[in-house]
């Protein structure tokens, strides 16, 4: 604001004058902020929705800047009127908005029976919102303004110069010290588990943190879990081939049901499912795990599901042959099960559905990524709150297909674009949900497995 010229030095009372946002600032406010606050699958915290509404708030401001400056100089001049108009209808927009995902969010934590938001949680991401978005726009200004006083060409050639050492250098340094870091993780020993090393041809240190928390995680002394981490063999033959004789050890094929279980990316079996399985044979089971990665399910989907594939089948392949060794009326019936990325792997196993029918007795899928898994002839147990059955490239343009998931809690309407971003901050909180919400599925995964076909 500003004082009004002429007024009198000593005058008690100031006239002011307010600056109103330009039309295409109000216009890029209240669109970044209606997306952001469209309906999502799951509920949100403050400090999530605040950096999300921040990010696309800034995002949208910076666009209309950009167009402002491309625009034609001599433009034509905005009226106060209507900078006035655009900025109270955008007001009237975004408070709409904040009504309608106020609802949802009461909506979704309902059926998800968690407490309720009200006032206090949108004060909160207010304010994230606007410390996010300020903070961005300093660091797009300070960036326009160091590269005016270098110059447009001194900066694209310090960008030519840094990209390629990035690309040579840090890249694969940071690729490195990940890889280490996971594998570190999973070497961690939990001192709380007990291990179960009588006669184990597969050491315990070597299971992997994952590994070793599964075969602890036993719930019923008439089942048998084995296991078998990257540490236990050299390569994927030998240890699908140790699996088979840790199963044999056992007395697993005595069991009635044998469950091959294809891990997550880091080595992990869920427990309540393997749980749920042992209640659902009532421990007249054995279930057999191989890890093929130190890495989390991500990094594997997008760098080493060839892994997950090729793990899962030759796994398969060596527990069926021996079943296959056994006299036919004492052979147990073979099962499946992948969670997630172990979907993924374990769909591989088959070339089609009747190949599928013909050497499995059934197959259980839980939380499988959008349009990456096989399902026919599948028992499919999806979330319609899960962000992992719904994202996939294809959501930025076509609604996504929902015919296996099982609605526990309000669907929201595919929006173009607008989906695929809400979509993507809700996998960052996929494993945040209650049980049974989300991408957590309890011990219902297993007690869905089916019968032989």
């Amino acid at each position: 604001m500003s004082a009004i010229p002429g007024a009198h030095a000593g005058s008690a009372r100031f006239a002011v004058t307010v600056a109103l946002p330009r039309v295409g600032t109000s216009v890029a406010i209240a669109t970044g902020a209606v997306a952001s606050l469209a309906p999502s699958l799951l509920p949100r915290t403050p400090v999530a929705q605040g950096v999300f509404t921040g990010i696309l708030v800034a995002l949208c401001w910076g666009v209309a800047a950009l167009l402002r400056r491309l625009r034609p100089a001599g433009g034509s001049h905005t009226h106060d009127a209507a900078r006035a108009g655009a900025a109270v209808l955008a007001g009237l927009i975004l408070a709409w908005s904040v009504a309608s995902a106020d609802h949802w969010q009461n909506a979704l934590r309902s059926a998800m029976s968690l407490p309720a938001i009200g006032p206090g949680h949108w004060a909160q991401v207010a304010f994230w919102a606007v410390a996010v978005c300020l903070v961005l726009f300093g660091l797009t200004r300070g960036c326009v303004t160091l590269a005016r006083r270098l110059g447009w060409v001194r900066c694209v050639g310090l960008l030519v110069a840094i990209v390629p050492l990035a690309s040579l250098i840090a890249v694969p340094r940071a690729a490195s010290a990940a890889a280490q870091h996971f594998r570190t993780t999973s070497s961690v020993i939990d001192t709380s588990l007990v291990a179960n090393e009588q006669n184990s041809i597969v050491p315990w240190k070597t299971l992997g943190a994952e590994g070793r928390r599964f075969v602890a995680g036993v719930s019923d002394p008439r089942a048998v879990r084995t296991y078998v981490g990257l540490d236990s063999a050299p390569d994927v033959a030998a240890r699908a081939a140790l699996a088979v004789d840790e199963l044999d050890r056992t007395g697993a094929f005595s069991r009635s049901h044998v469950v091959v279980a294809v891990p997550t990316g880091s080595g992990w079996i869920d427990g309540e499912a393997a749980r749920g399985i042992e209640r659902r044979f009532a421990g007249d089971v054995a279930t057999v795990g191989m890890q093929y990665s130190y890495a989390p399910s991500w990094a594997t989907f997008l760098f080493g599901r060839a892994d997950a594939e090729e793990s899962a089948r030759t796994l398969f392949a060596a527990v069926s042959a021996r079943i296959a060794e056994l006299p036919a009326d004492a052979r147990p019936a073979l099962h499946v099960y992948g969670q997630s990325l172990g979907s993924v792997g374990g769909s591989a196993i088959f070339d089609d559905a009747d190949d599928q029918r013909a050497r499995a007795c059934s197959v259980l899928w839980a939380g499988p990524p959008a349009g990456a898994v096989r399902t026919d002839g599948a028992t499919v147990l999806a979330n319609s709150s899960d962000p992992v059955v719904w994202w996939s490239p294809s959501l930025l343009t076509r609604a996504p297909d929902l015919g296996d998931v099982r609605v526990d809690a309000p669907v929201p309407q595919w929006i173009p674009g607008i989906s695929f971003l809400q979509t993507g901050v809700d996998m960052l909180f996929a494993l945040d949900a209650p049980t049974g919400h989300g991408h957590r599925y309890g011990a219902d995964q297993g007690l869905q497995m089916p019968d032989c076909a």
